[in-house]
C-alpha cells in the first residue's frame, strides 16, 4: 500500500490489526494510520432521519426499516408498532436494508446488532455489503476476486463492528443478510466520513455542527476527567473548588466542582444548585456536558460575560460529572459504539444507584390516608426509615455518599442527567395507587415542576421537535418534551422523589439525547443543543421567594418551616436562617413557623422576571414549651380550676388563660404568656 503523506522513514515494519495497516517508524515513537476509521453517521443518535432508511420488506409496521437503528429498544409490549429491530417479511428472496447519507460519503465500516426482545433470539450471522450513487446501480464490496462475505453477530445484544479493508466512496450503502439465527432481523450503525455538503433541499439535521466555543470535545476517562477539572481549577482558582462527596464501590473518589464567587462557603441568601451525571455509567453524554459546562463557565467568567458572571456571583453551583465512576470504566472499555444498552449501567455491586434511595412516598401516602399529615407525619423532610440505615441494608455506597452530601448542603434546585431518550422527567417517579374512578394526584408542586421542566426542554434545540417521535417509541410528552416520571416510567426509591420528600431540593431528570454514549464527533453538536438549556435551568433557582427568618434580637432561626398557602409541601431554613422557595408567578400567603416561636404570616408576590422576591420574617418567642411542661406536671389535664360561678360558660378559655398566666408568674417564669399561645395550647 502507498504511504499517506506523513513524511518518510527507513526500516519500516508493517503490522496488521483488525483490518487496518499501521506504519511503525523505528526512529520515532509514532504510529501513523494509513486511513482512519470514520465516525457513526447518526443512525443511533437519530441524526439520520427515518426517511433515509429503506428496506426490501418488513414483517409488519413495528418491524420496519426505521426500527433498524443500533440500540433501538422495543416498546413495553412486544409485537406492537414499536418493536426492537428491522425484520424482513420472508426468507424467499434477497432482503436488504439501506441508508441514504444524502451526500458523497467515505464508508469505512458497519456495526450490526440483533433484535431487542425478551421473547425472540434473532440476529444476522453473515452478510454482504453494496454501494451506490443513485440507488439503482449497485456495486458489491469485493476483495478483487469475489463478493466479500462479512461475519456478523453471535448473540442479539452485543454490537459487532465490521471494518472494511479499504473504504468505499458512495452515497448509499446496503447490507444484504445471508445467514441468520431465528428470524431475519437486525439493527445497525454505519461508519462514514462526509466528503461533500448536503443538498440544500434536505434537512440540515444530517450536518455535524462545529461549536464556536473552544472546549475539550473528547471523552474523558477517570484520569483525564480529574486532569481536566484540575486545569479548570488552575485557570479559575478564585471561582472554582474541587472536592469529593465520597467514594465508589471500587474506591474511586466521586469528584465535584464548585463554581462560585466565594468557593468553599455557603453565603447567606445565596442558593445552592447542583447538576449530577453518570449515575448510570454507560449514559455518558451528561458527564461530558458537565465537563464542558465547567470549562465554559470558567472561560466566560474570565471574558466578562455578564450572564455567566451573574450566575456565578449569585449562585453556588455544584457539578458532579460521574456519580458512578465504576460503571463508566466498564462501559468505556468497549467505547462509544460497541457497548450494549446495559454495559456499565449498574455500580460494581449491581445496584441501580438512581433507584436505590429509600421509598418515602409510601410513608407519606399511608399517613395521608390516615389523616396524619401534617400533625403526626410532616409533609416534608420525612425521616429515613431505620431499616434502611441498618448496617446490613442493601444500600450502595454511592447512595450513602449522595445522601450525606444532600444533608450537608441546603440545595434548592438540581437535575441529574441520564441517556437514551430526549426529554425531561419530573417527580413523582413512583406511581401512587389510585382508587377506582380517581386519578392519582401529582406532587403539590406539580405546576412548578412543569415550569422547571419546560425551561430546559424549550431551550433545547431539538427536544421539542417531537413530530419525529421519541427515540424508541412514539412521543409520550404531548409535544412538549416533558413528562411525569410516574406516568412515563414508574419506579420506587428514586433520587428525585427522595430529594423532594427528604430535603428542600426540587430535582428533575434530564435525558439529553437518544445515544447514551455518542461518538466524540457528536459532542460539539450536543453541546450546542444543550448549552442554552443548561444556563436557563440554572437561572430558575432565582424564581420565587427568598429571605431570612430571625428572632426579635436578630438572631437567625434554623429549621424554621416555610409554608405556602395552597401548596402542601414546606421547606426549612438553613443554619443561617435563610431559605429559598421556588414558585411560579403569583401572589402567595406565606407562613413562617418554628418551635418555641409564634408563627408569622405575610403575603408575598412573585413576578415573571428572574429574581426572587425578598420575604423576611421576624418571629417572637412563645411560652409553648413552658406551657407543655406545666401541663405535663398536671397530668396533661387542663390547668384551670373547677369552673363554677362566674368562670363557667362564656369567657371560660380567657379566664383559664388569665389563671394560667398568674400561675406561671407565681412559679417564677419571667416570660409572660400570650392569650394566643394559651388558646393554641387549649385547642
Amino acid at each position: 500500500p502507498q504511504l499517506a503523506p506523513h513524511g518518510t522513514a527507513s526500516n519500516l515494519r508493517f503490522i496488521r490489526m483488525t483490518c487496518k495497516v499501521l506504519v511503525a517508524l523505528s526512529y520515532k515513537s509514532v504510529v501513523v494510520a494509513l486511513w482512519s476509521k470514520c465516525p457513526p453517521i447518526g443512525m443511533e443518535s437519530h441524526r439520520i432521519e427515518d426517511d433515509q432508511i429503506l428496506a426490501s420488506s418488513m414483517l409488519r409496521h413495528g418491524l420496519g426499516a426505521q426500527r433498524g437503528r443500533l440500540n433501538m429498544q422495543a416498546g413495553s409490549n412486544e409485537d406492537d408498532f414499536f418493536d426492537g429491530a428491522w425484520c424482513a417479511e420472508d426468507d424467499s428472496r434477497i432482503q436488504w436494508i439501506q441508508v441514504d447519507t444524502r451526500r458523497t460519503t467515505k464508508f469505512t465500516g458497519v456495526i450490526t446488532q440483533g433484535r431487542d426482545s425478551l421473547i425472540h433470539d434473532d440476529f444476522v450471522t453473515t452478510f454482504y455489503v453494496g454501494f451506490s450513487n443513485d440507488s439503482q446501480n449497485w456495486q458489491m464490496y469485493s476483495n478483487g476476486y469475489e463478493e466479500m462475505l462479512f461475519y456478523g453477530n453471535v448473540d442479539k445484544d452485543t454490537p459487532v463492528m465490521t471494518e472494511f479493508p479499504e473504504p468505499k466512496v458512495a452515497r448509499f450503502i446496503r447490507v444484504y443478510p445471508l445467514t441468520w439465527n431465528g428470524s431475519l432481523c437486525m439493527r445497525l450503525e454505519v461508519l462514514g466520513c462526509p466528503l461533500s455538503s448536503i443538498n440544500h433541499y434536505y434537512s440540515l439535521q444530517n450536518e455535524v455542527v462545529t461549536s464556536a466555543d473552544n472546549l475539550d470535545f473528547r471523552h474523558h476517562d477517570y484520569k483525564n476527567m480529574r486532569q481536566l477539572m484540575k486545569v479548570v481549577n488552575e485557570e479559575c482558582p478564585t471561582i472554582t473548588r474541587i472536592y469529593n462527596i465520597g467514594k465508589s464501590s471500587r474506591g474511586l473518589k466521586i469528584y465535584a466542582m464548585e463554581v462560585s464567587d466565594n468557593p468553599g462557603e455557603h453565603e447567606l441568601g445565596e442558593p445552592e444548585f447542583r447538576y449530577t451525571a453518570g449515575i448510570h455509567g454507560n449514559e455518558v453524554l451528561g458527564r461530558e456536558l458537565l465537563l464542558m459546562l465547567m470549562q465554559f463557565l470558567c472561560k466566560e467568567y474570565k471574558d466578562g460575560n455578564p450572564r455567566v458572571r451573574s450566575l456565578v456571583t449569585e449562585t453556588r453551583i455544584h457539578l458532579v460529572p460521574s456519580l458512578n465512576p465504576d460503571g463508566y470504566e466498564i462501559a468505556s472499555q468497549m467505547g462509544s459504539e460497541l457497548g450494549n444498552w446495559a454495559l456499565g449501567h449498574w455500580n460494581e455491586e449491581g445496584y441501580d444507584i438512581f433507584e436505590n434511595f429509600p421509598d418515602l412516598n409510601s410513608i407519606l401516602w399511608a399517613a395521608e390516608e390516615r389523616k396524619w399529615v401534617p400533625h403526626r407525619v410532616p409533609n416534608h423532610h420525612i425521616p429515613v426509615p431505620e431499616h434502611y440505615l441498618a448496617e446490613d441494608a442493601a444500600v450502595a455506597v454511592e447512595v450513602k455518599a449522595i445522601m450525606a452530601w444532600m444533608e450537608k448542603i441546603p440545595f434548592v434546585l438540581g437535575a441529574n442527567f441520564h441517556g437514551g431518550e430526549k426529554l425531561v422527567s419530573y417527580p413523582f417517579d413512583m406511581a401512587r395507587p389510585a382508587s377506582e374512578n380517581e386519578v392519582a394526584p401529582p406532587t403539590p408542586d406539580h405546576a412548578i415542576f412543569r415550569w422547571l421542566a419546560i425551561s430546559y426542554a424549550s431551550a433545547h434545540l431539538t427536544m421539542t421537535e417531537t413530530f419525529r417521535g421519541g427515540c424508541h417509541t412514539q412521543d409520550t410528552t404531548s409535544g412538549m418534551g416533558i413528562i411525569s416520571g410516574a406516568k412515563w416510567r414508574p419506579r420506587a426509591g428514586t433520587m428525585n422523589d427522595f430529594s423532594y420528600l427528604h430535603t428542600n431540593c426540587l430535582e428533575l431528570s434530564i435525558y439529553p439525547g437518544c445515544d447514551k454514549f455518542p461518538h466524540e464527533s457528536e459532542l460539539p453538536q450536543e453541546w450546542e443543543n444543550n448549552k442554552e438549556s443548561l444556563l436557563t435551568f440554572m437561572e430558575q433557582i432565582h424564581r420565587g421567594i427568598k429571605g431570612v427568618v430571625s428572632d426579635q434580637q436578630g438572631d437567625p432561626i434554623a429549621n424554621a418551616s416555610i409554608s405556602v398557602g395552597g401548596i402542601n409541601h414546606d421547606v426549612l431554613t438553613a443554619s443561617g436562617g435563610d431559605y429559598w422557595r421556588i414558585l411560579n408567578p403569583g401572589e402567595y400567603r406565606v407562613t413562617a413557623k418554628a418551635e418555641g416561636y409564634n408563627p408569622s404570616v405575610k403575603t408575598c408576590s412573585v413576578f415573571y422576571d428572574i429574581g426572587a422576591t425578598q420575604c423576611n420574617f421576624i418571629l417572637s418567642r412563645s411560652n409553648w414549651k413552658r406551657i407543655r411542661e406545666i401541663m405535663a406536671m398536671n397530668g396533661n389535664r387542663p390547668i384551670g380550676r373547677p369552673m363554677t360561678g362566674p368562670l363557667a360558660g362564656r369567657g371560660r378559655k380567657k379566664k383559664e388563660w388569665q389563671w394560667a398566666a398568674g400561675r406561671l408568674a407565681y412559679l417564677g417564669d419571667p416570660q409572660p404568656i400570650s392569650h394566643s399561645d394559651w388558646q393554641h395550647c387549649w385547642n
